[in-house]
């Protein structure tokens, strides 16, 4: 190899180097000229064939040639990088006069709030949380509560039974009681809250097949029927307001006696009437009682020696009177834009 060919091959390279219209193009003049097979490398390996005089000198020309080469492609391909990002780039437009995006935050939802308000409500009482499974014993679910075999509620209309023997899908959170009773062994006082999701056969506008309840006991000697009445009027002002009315009716569940329903002002018509309220001006939130004695034997406890009250709280029926909703069916409906008009909602402490 001399001069005259290394500037040729040199001037070669260069020309196919700047002339190459892609990465492509390239990448394939690299590898003619570097490549395993390249004509470089070839020469670099025919050096061995040469007179050691004349090695050394074509030795260094062809080191030079290479390293010529990898300055070349590598400020080739840098400029066809730079060429390609600046071609993007002003083929995009960008108007900075645009309004911004606000990001989507995240939020609770109404049915969450609410009942989280109610545990925060009832722990300042000196309640404490219970939990219980979901998938329920009938014994748990109905014989405990003093629901007999025959009764209406365990027809098929009214629960979800399930192919494993004698399990149903809890129809309420009372069966929290019998088994928090049974882990108390007969300890007092008793004060607990039973927050969960229930399962019944019912879809309208205050109904729902799923839906969320809070199941509440107090077990003690000498509870009355002025401590139930008294907690369930604290628990309305606190939750709904001081101005809120409440009324209560004699009512019948076969786990208490004697029974009766609370009822709060309608939030859809604020007591005028309405679809809601069946034109009455009320909304049933809970039903409520003093605990049976067979339901107080069967957690273990003598009702000759105690007393309790319990009772069971919609969630979903208090959310729609904590934030003016008329149907239930709209909490569940996952609709973004319904949900997040209440995100800033302060109508109450704790939302």
């Amino acid at each position: 190899m001399d001069g005259e060919q290394f500037n040729e091959w040199k001037d070669q390279m260069t020309q196919q180097a700047m002339n190459a219209e892609s990465l492509t193009d390239l990448q394939a003049a690299r590898h003619q000229w570097l490549g395993r097979r390249g004509t470089i490398t070839g020469a670099m390996k025919g050096l061995s064939s040469l007179p050691i005089e004349k090695r050394k000198v074509v030795g260094r020309q062809l080191n030079e040639l290479r390293e010529y080469a990898l300055d070349l492609f590598k400020r080739c391909e840098e400029n066809m990088e730079l060429q390609a990002e600046t071609s993007r780039l002003q083929a995009e437009t960008f108007d900075m006069t645009l309004p911004g995006l606000w990001p989507q935050t995240g939020l609770l939802h109404p049915v969450t709030r609410t009942r989280r308000l109610v545990e925060d409500v009832f722990l300042r009482m000196g309640f404490s949380l219970e939990y219980g499974p979901e998938i329920e014993d009938e014994w748990y679910n109905f014989e405990a509560l003093n629901i007999p075999a025959n009764h209406p509620a365990r027809d098929m209309q009214d629960s979800f039974f399930i192919d494993l023997p004698e399990r149903v899908l809890r129809t309420h959170t009372s069966p929290v009681q019998i088994r928090a009773m049974q882990r108390y062994n007969r300890a007092l006082p008793v004060r607990i809250l039973a927050p969960g999701r229930v399962f019944r056969r019912d879809d309208d506008a205050t109904h729902v097949p799923m839906f969320f309840q809070v199941e509440g006991l107090v077990i003690d000697h000498g509870i009355s029927l002025a401590d139930l009445k008294g907690t369930l009027q604290t628990m309305a002002h606190e939750l709904l307001g001081d101005d809120i009315k409440t009324r209560f009716r004699p009512s019948y569940f076969p786990f208490t006696e004697p029974s009766m329903e609370m009822d709060v002002t309608c939030a859809a018509c604020r007591g005028e009437g309405c679809r809601v309220c069946k034109g009455t001006g009320w909304v049933e939130i809970l039903g409520s009682g003093m605990v049976h004695p067979q339901v107080l034997r069967n957690g273990g406890y003598d009702p000759h020696r105690v007393s309790g009250f319990a009772f069971g709280l919609g969630i979903e029926r208090l959310a729609m009177r904590i934030f003016g909703i008329d149907d239930l069916r709209l909490l569940y409906q996952n609709d973004m834009e319904f949900l997040s008009q209440f995100q800033s909602y302060t109508g109450r402490p704790g939302l």
